[in-house]
């Protein structure tokens, strides 16, 4: 599964776990384990935890944002979550994707595969991916992007298109970690 999908800032990140088949039984705190987006980012922190002490085996990989520019975000996320797969200590005979896509304009996911819509809701290893791709990103862009660029207060909106980003944006222009892609409709109302 991927992170960063839609913010306007920062790279998309993806991440693989292979968890062990009794994991749930042996581990009572992955029994929350679900889409990030559905938990709060305490329950996201400390499942990252258990997740990255209990699998077989998982990797994270991301995709810069001037990529995502130079292609496309679908084949940035196929791109991310490939490199997750790709870096695994362990080769999955089939990987479980969450979505319906599997390749971009420019990039396929090349390792066997099923598509399952939903699946961070549906799969525990999907949704531990999510989790660690979510986790991976938010710590990214609100620790280091916030550092180097502290005006754009990354800490508080990680990238994503709220108020106070475009309020930044409007008062300091984009950054090189700002997806220019994204802000087409940003720059037409500054003409």
């Amino acid at each position: 599964d991927e992170a960063g999908r839609g913010p306007l800032a920062g790279p998309v990140v993806a991440a693989a776990v292979i968890l062990p088949e009794d994991a749930l039984q042996r581990c009572p705190q992955l029994a929350i384990l679900n889409d990030s987006k559905k938990l709060s980012e305490k329950k996201r922190e400390a499942l990252y935890e258990v997740i990255t002490q209990k699998a077989v085996c998982w990797a994270v990989a991301r995709v810069e944002a001037a990529e995502i520019d130079a292609t496309d975000i679908l084949s940035a996320r196929m791109k991310a979550m490939q490199q997750a797969m790709d870096a695994l200590t362990i080769q999955p005979e089939i990987a479980l994707i969450d979505g319906n896509r599997d390749k971009g304009r420019s990039v396929a996911i090349t390792t066997p595969h099923k598509l399952v819509v939903g699946g961070d809701g549906k799969s525990a290893s999907i949704a531990a991916a999510s989790i660690l791709a979510k986790v991976s990103r938010d710590r990214f862009v609100a620790g280091e992007l916030d550092e180097r660029y502290p005006q754009y207060q990354f800490a508080k909106h990680k990238g994503y298109g709220t108020k106070l980003h475009y309020e930044m944006l409007d008062k300091f222009g984009p950054c090189p970690e700002h997806r220019r892609s994204f802000l087409k409709k940003w720059e037409e109302k500054r003409i």
